[in-house]
């Protein structure tokens, strides 16, 4: 007779690959590595997520859920586009001087796969899509144009990429263009 899985299981198995995937990258965690930081069987984790594109899928969407947190918590608090843009990108510098920063999920798994047209490819392009949506938006609202989100656009890349002792200059970029 087949055990039944323990509670919290598949939280448990995905908050492990998330923390590996995140630290090495997905195509360099193997499964096996999973089940031991797991605690699992292979059994159990292949039950859960039936291969690696699934468990890399769920890890993004993880990722998405935890970046749409802290965004809307961000936006909740300021005034106005222009506060809610230096607020967004304050939240994406201040998440940049975390310990253990390796840069975006979502560029990182893209990067990693590049053409990629697989589940998690999409969730990763579905996530930088729906945000540089959202700069569109605070740009409308704040009457700029397609330039201006295309240069915040540019310095959020560049916060995802850069070195972390230059988070402030793109705050106070951001700030100084809309603010004009």
């Amino acid at each position: 007779m087949a055990r039944t899985p323990v509670p919290g299981t598949r939280d448990t198995i995905l908050t492990a690959a998330a923390g590996l995937f995140y630290r090495y990258g997905v195509r360099a965690v193997g499964m096996a590595q999973v089940v031991e930081v797991a605690g699992c069987g292979k059994n159990l984790l292949y039950r859960h997520f039936p291969s690696k594109a699934e468990l890399a899928a769920a890890y993004l969407r993880l990722s998405r859920r935890e970046r749409e947190q802290a965004a809307a918590e961000a936006l909740r608090w300021a005034h106005g586009p222009s506060g809610q843009l230096i607020a967004l990108v304050t939240e994406i510098a201040e998440n940049t001087r975390r310990p253990g920063w390796r840069g975006c999920a979502f560029r990182n798994y893209l990067t990693e796969f590049p053409g990629a047209t697989d589940e998690p490819a999409q969730v990763a392009r579905g996530y930088l899509a729906d945000s540089r949506a959202l700069v569109d938006r605070l740009v409308t609202e704040l009457g700029g144009d397609e330039l201006l989100a295309d240069r915040i656009w540019l310095i959020v890349d560049g916060l995802h990429s850069g070195p972390a002792d230059q988070a402030q200059v793109a705050v106070d970029w951001v700030t100084e263009l809309v603010k004009r």
